[in-house]
């Protein structure tokens, strides 16, 4: 049985399975870790949020708490991370924290935090993830909407490019370093809450070492060790655990790819592909998408017999569709 959904075939089978409600976590959650680049302590706390606000900043160390919306509209920088601001305050490395939520499908959320830049944690998303699993999920009384990409839309930039086409809900992604820890990596993954926990959360930042001893000289990256990035000399890697996966540096490039897709606000429902990508080339990606407004369209999920359930349930970002 098919949906009217152009381009997504849905089993009638499996629908019920798709987010049909946002979400919000259930509790309150606090985290302190240091700043990558401060390498001061930043204590960071998540709370619940109603229907429709969707994922907002606040900084409370700060004079009058001022907030700062999770939207691509409010990008005021993309070098090394992405730096939200707005008016007076910014916000960096905001990737990890959102991707976390894209990952697990947590729509709308209040984030205090006190300091200038998300806590670093391992440089993963996987702290994230784990901290927003133990304090569960809650549907809200509000469907979620989807962009449902019928038409592929596609922007290049230098040697890297970046596309959405109509199908199966997956990301590709493939880099090219000139390592030969590195060299040139691939990595498809469908995009759901299961594959991002296992595949694409656990993958850690990384760099090289001259480029972080140059970075730590500038007053940058004070906070960044081998506790919470994978660091390259001229042949190697310098943790001493290793990898967590071979083709861990391009999962991570899907990690920080995640986290920017977050500030559009809304799931994409097409195959994602990505190529020598940066976060720069993904918000440029998001105004061109946002600017084809014929190849796309917002669709809301059926909601006859549809009920609310207040118990946790991983959810996935999209589950059902078939190219």
């Amino acid at each position: 049985m098919i949906f009217g959904l152009p381009g997504i075939a849905l089993a009638q089978s499996e629908c019920g399975g798709i987010m049909i409600w946002q979400k919000t976590i259930a509790r309150p959650l606090t985290v302190t870790d240091i700043g990558l680049h401060s390498g001061q302590p930043v204590t960071m706390s998540v709370y619940p949020a109603s229907a429709n606000q969707g994922l907002k900043f606040i900084r409370t160390d700060l004079p009058g708490r001022p907030q700062v919306r999770a939207h691509f509209s409010r990008v005021v920088d993309t070098t090394r991370a992405t730096t939200l601001g707005e008016g007076r305050a910014t916000l960096a490395t905001v990737e990890h924290l959102l991707s976390a939520f894209y990952g697990l499908g947590i729509d709308n959320a209040i984030v205090e935090v006190d300091g200038p830049e998300v806590p670093i944690m391992d440089g993963s998303a996987e702290p994230f993830a784990d901290l927003l699993m133990q304090a569960g999920s809650s549907s809200l009384p509000w469907p979620r909407t989807y962009l449902v990409v019928h038409k592929p839309v596609e922007l290049s930039n230098g040697d890297g490019w970046m596309r959405v086409v109509p199908g199966q809900p997956r990301i590709m992604y493939a880099i090219d370093f000139p390592h030969p820890l590195i060299r040139r990596q691939r990595f498809s993954v469908p995009l759901d809450s299961e594959h991002f926990r296992r595949e694409i959360a656990p993958a850690r930042t990384f760099g090289f070492l001259k480029e972080v001893q140059f970075l730590k000289s500038q007053g940058l990256a004070q906070g960044g060790s081998l506790d919470n990035a994978l660091v390259l000399d001229d042949a190697d890697v310098l943790n001493p655990g290793g990898l967590r996966f071979p083709e861990e540096f391009v999962r991570h490039k899907i990690l920080d790819a995640l986290g920017d897709l977050a500030l559009l606000g809304l799931p994409i429902l097409g195959r994602l592909e990505v190529n020598r990508g940066s976060h720069d080339l993904h918000q440029q990606f998001i105004q061109e998408l946002i600017s084809q407004e014929n190849a796309w369209r917002l669709w809301v999920p059926p909601l006859h017999n549809r009920t609310m359930r207040q118990s946790y349930q991983p959810p996935p970002l999209w589950q059902g569709a078939t190219a």
